[in-house]
């Protein structure tokens, strides 16, 4: 891993050939910055974050981000972006998507022979708008998030995608 730097550029630049892009070869964790009483800025269990991001790495045969690189990356993206933390008591937070991809020019099913570690961040609103309150589900037979023996212990886009045509289904 390179020592990495802080940029304000929001794009990628990678190689249409990237195995993220073509065998969804990419994990993502997601946690947030809160502001406490005092103004001060803490982040939950960042440590459990780059747990979780190095159990999909070895899932997805990815390179692994080390423990203190990813909590100095988090904590570096918070202090640069500290202005956007919102104020305590609004339920609102500055969001963190730490995300790992394979890049490089493969087209063939095999792992990436470089990678990208990189994130971004963004002040959201409260999770759960009123509090938390109760829901009714209809649980159907028809669509699995994530197979059996598959990638459902891995924090990966396809597990969310595989979500996209139940959840559009059931909220028309």
């Amino acid at each position: 891993w390179s020592a990495g730097e802080l940029t304000g550029d929001n794009q990628l630049h990678i190689s249409e050939s990237s195995p993220a892009l073509h065998y969804g070869q990419q994990g993502f964790e997601g946690l947030k910055a809160y502001r406490t009483k005092d103004g001060s800025i803490q982040l939950f269990r960042p440590d459990q974050n780059a747990a979780r991001l190095q159990k999909t790495a070895r899932r997805l045969c990815m390179a692994e981000v080390p423990t203190e690189m990813f909590i100095d990356a988090v904590k570096q993206v918070v202090k640069a972006n500290e202005d956007f933390v919102p104020p305590y008591g609004t339920g609102a937070t500055l969001y963190l998507r730490p995300l790992l991809i394979g890049v490089g020019d493969i087209i063939g099913v095999k792992p990436a022979d470089e990678y990208i570690f990189t994130v971004f961040a963004m002040p959201v609103g409260s999770y759960f708008k009123g509090g938390l309150a109760p829901s009714k589900f209809v649980i159907s037979r028809d669509y699995d998030r994530a197979a059996p023996l598959g990638t459902g212990g891995a924090k990966v886009g396809g597990n969310y995608a595989a979500s996209l045509q139940a959840e559009v289904g059931a909220k028309a």
